[in-house]
């Protein structure tokens, strides 16, 4: 990762500080943004300098491509085409949680480095009234993955955000938490047919309502979509996962009435939305303790099969 360049700016989440936003980005400067999601850093899409600036904050792998925000569906079809199974969930989830990969249409201006090479781009419409503010000040599309030094634990605050990336950055828009606290669920489509890239705040039985059938799963090993690398999201501490009980030098993060002793809790209700909601704040919290992490199982149906793609990766090989 690059050293730090300057003081990173903390923006209001005002006019004044959507202002600001805007105009570090038309600059071709970096801008942490709060989504609903988790806050997503910024550039413009059009300029390799900014691309490239975003994966050397990150320290990210340059095979990783990067989720291109735009401010509705008629410019993501500037930019890619989208085939009918795509066109439906668009029309349906966005604004929102949702990330669609999909051919990219001839003259699009994007940065080539976004695509990290593939014929195909990521698009996503945000739903947060402050990133849908900047888009709309802006004017453009802005490339935004998570605001966190690659492979760590996504931010859902701006303190998150600043912990990892202060100094390396322009600014952040401080928007508060992220209301979601997931990344968006990715779906492609292969042979007409759609396929699940990764879990996230759209569940798959969603999904399954608006297509008609259920998504193909996807991946097969291959980095087709931001989000597929094996260790990811990753605390500091080691992280063991489905723990009935902590060891005696564990930190426990709980999940429903059952796991009352846990010193942190995704829910204590087993709420999964609260659990999607809470989960990096909790590993952030659970990481500044300095000891091993153990997580209590969590059920793997709705947002639960997200919850646990992220805790499978944070707890993989590095």
């Amino acid at each position: 990762m690059s050293e730090p360049e300057h003081r990173t700016e903390i923006l209001p989440p005002d006019a004044a500080g959507i202002a600001r936003a805007a105009a570090v980005l038309q600059a071709g400067e970096l801008v942490a943004l709060p989504t609903e999601t988790v806050y997503g850093l910024a550039g413009d899409a059009r300029n390799p300098q900014a691309v490239a600036a975003i994966y050397a904050a990150k320290g990210r792998p340059a095979l990783n491509p990067l989720i291109v925000h735009v401010a509705d569906l008629a410019a993501a079809e500037r930019l890619a085409d989208l085939p009918p199974p795509a066109l439906r969930v668009a029309r349906a989830f966005w604004p929102g949680p949702l990330t669609l990969v999909a051919p990219l249409r001839a003259g699009h201006a994007l940065a080539p480095a976004v695509t990290a090479g593939l014929p195909t781009v990521a698009l996503r419409v945000p739903a947060h009234g402050l990133a849908r503010a900047v888009l709309d000040a802006f004017g453009g599309p802005v490339a935004a993955p998570s605001a966190n030094p690659s492979g760590r634990i996504s931010p859902t605050s701006a303190a998150h955000v600043l912990a990892g990336l202060s100094g390396r950055i322009a600014a952040v828009l401080d928007g508060g938490a992220c209301p979601v606290g997931l990344e968006s669920t990715i779906l492609g489509v292969k042979d007409g047919a759609p396929v699940l890239l990764r879990a996230g705040g759209v569940s798959a039985e969603a999904l399954t309502e608006v297509l008609g059938a259920a998504p193909m799963a996807g991946g097969g090993g291959q980095v087709t979509a931001p989000g597929q690398l094996p260790s990811h999201y990753a605390p500091r501490a080691p992280l063991r996962l489905n723990a009935q009980a902590p060891a005696a030098d564990e930190v426990w993060i709980g999940f429903g009435p059952d796991c009352a002793g846990a010193e942190l809790t995704l829910s204590a209700t087993g709420d999964l939305n609260e659990a999607a909601a809470r989960l990096f704040a909790v590993l952030h919290e659970a990481d500044a303790m300095g000891r091993a992490i153990a997580v209590a199982p969590v059920p793997e149906r709705g947002l639960g099969v997200a919850i646990n793609d992220r805790l499978r990766r944070a707890a993989a090989p590095r």
